[in-house]
């Protein structure tokens, strides 16, 4: 006989434990166990091995028809999918409240609608109504696509059923969904979990593109449990501040293209704007050359843009503890270039408070931005502008040199195609660069001297 027991999932790693605790014995996060459903333990006896039905195998190079993506209608949508929906795909896609993830959702399925293709959105979050009303502040309101207020799963798939397969659906969102097959309430890790799996089974089955609309913890990461990333084809990331106009979305799982690929849109009064050239506005408002002030090529996917590096050196009178900020950056490898450039340069930063910000809200993770932070680091320190039109890229060592990096070549295409006459970087980049005048920078102390000695 069948008996139950209850169990824990922690909501940062998956992992199950078989009582409440504080803090998981796998992650060693603190508060993450939430309670599943009761999970039914049958007998060893119990055999499943026969009663099912046979799988049918097929060869990789069987004949098949073949998928065709389609496109949104938003060319900067398609870049991040890897060239537009795929037939039975599922994509997640997360970000802060507010972002404008429903607007943007909106605005493709609309597109996808009048271009032809049937488009179903289901909005567990907003009424009908409240939905209708955002069309029509984006002007989208004559689109023809299929609009409903739902939370059961139950009756949106048997809804679903009655008519021909969508070629888009959206869930807005998946926490909010609800089935009645599963105990507990909307947003649950069970919750979420079924729902999830019922729906991209009809997806699958169906053919039809669904993306999935998630809610993030306070973290950034998607709620809910683990393994709906892993369901899901694509796991795709809205980002952005809400002082700044600029929105990315970002690629993090991809089954069918790039991982890493972006496209940019900027918030505006009438939804959300393709940026066909987000160098130029991360770039904005730069006229004269200032003192703490690098421009670094930024690589995202396939995507080169350039980024403006600030620093800012305050010296202290008193003993007091200097102060370290850090918006746009990683906090620890600014302590380690702060530390090679003493160590390796003999500079003093010990005795000065630093503060260092990516301009636009932009958040740098390629290591190849060491050598624009330490330009910009160098240039505060000397309160001597770097030189007019150039910009700044490779890794830097602990022992103080600079190292290659990836894409060197789209880089310096990006900054020539812009205007910039100069680049300094890493030796093997030279060859790269026959559209503006390039320069080696091997160790940290040649920078030094280039900043601090220039005439």
């Amino acid at each position: 006989m069948a008996k139950t027991k209850r169990r824990y999932i922690c909501q940062a790693c998956g992992s199950v434990a078989h009582r409440w605790q504080g803090q998981c014995g796998d992650c060693a996060e603190w508060n993450t166990l939430v309670e599943d459903a009761p999970a039914t333990v049958f007998s060893q006896k119990h055999d499943l091995s026969s009663g099912g039905r046979p799988v049918e195998f097929v060869k990789l190079d069987a004949p098949g028809e073949e998928l065709k993506r389609r496109p949104t209608g938003l060319a900067e949508f398609d870049r991040a999918l890897g060239g537009g929906l795929v037939p039975g795909s599922a994509i997640l896609m997360g970000g802060d409240p507010g972002i404008g993830k429903s607007t943007l959702l909106l605005q493709a399925a609309a597109k996808i609608a009048k271009a032809g293709g049937e488009t179903v959105y289901v909005s567990g979050e907003e009424a009908a109504g409240q939905v209708r009303l955002r069309a029509a502040r984006l002007g989208l309101a004559d689109a023809p696509l299929k609009l409903a207020a739902a939370t059961s799963v139950r009756d949106i798939l048997t809804t679903l059923g009655t008519m021909e397969p969508p070629a888009l659906l959206v869930i807005d969102s998946i926490q909010t969904m609800h089935s009645d097959t599963i105990e507990g309430a909307p947003g649950t890790v069970s919750q979420v979990r079924g729902c999830a799996f019922e729906l991209i089974r009809y997806a699958k089955e169906n053919g039809v593109a669904m993306v999935l609309v998630g809610h993030v913890t306070k973290d950034g990461s998607i709620a809910g449990p683990r393994v709906l990333e892993h369901m899901v084809d694509v796991v795709m990331s809205f980002e952005g501040e809400r002082s700044h106009q600029y929105r990315i979305l970002r690629a993090l799982k991809n089954r069918f293209g790039a991982v890493d690929e972006i496209g940019v849109f900027a918030m505006a009064g009438a939804g959300l704007e393709e940026v066909a050239n987000p160098s130029m506005l991360f770039l904005s408002g730069r006229d004269e050359p200032l003192a703490g002030s690098a421009v670094f090529p930024a690589l995202e996917g396939t995507r080169p843009v350039l980024i403006e590096v600030q620093a800012l050196i305050v010296r202290l009178q008193s003993g007091a503890t200097p102060r370290r900020a850090v918006v746009g950056w990683d906090g620890g490898r600014l302590a380690m270039l702060l530390a090679v450039l003493e160590s390796r340069c003999g500079l003093n930063f010990s005795s000065a408070e630093v503060y260092l910000n990516v301009a636009g809200g932009y958040r740098l993770t390629d290591p190849a931005a060491d050598l624009a932070v330490a330009a910009a680091l160098v240039s505060a320190l000397s309160d001597r502008a770097l030189p007019r039109n150039s910009v700044w890229f490779g890794e830097v060592s602990l022992a103080g040199e600079v190292r290659p990096v990836a894409h060197s070549s789209l880089r310096l295409r990006e900054a020539a195609k812009l205007g910039f006459a100069k680049g300094f970087g890493p030796a093997d980049a030279k060859a790269n660069s026959p559209d503006l005048n390039y320069q080696e920078v091997k160790q940290l102390a040649n920078l030094v001297d280039r900043v601090v000695k220039q005439d």
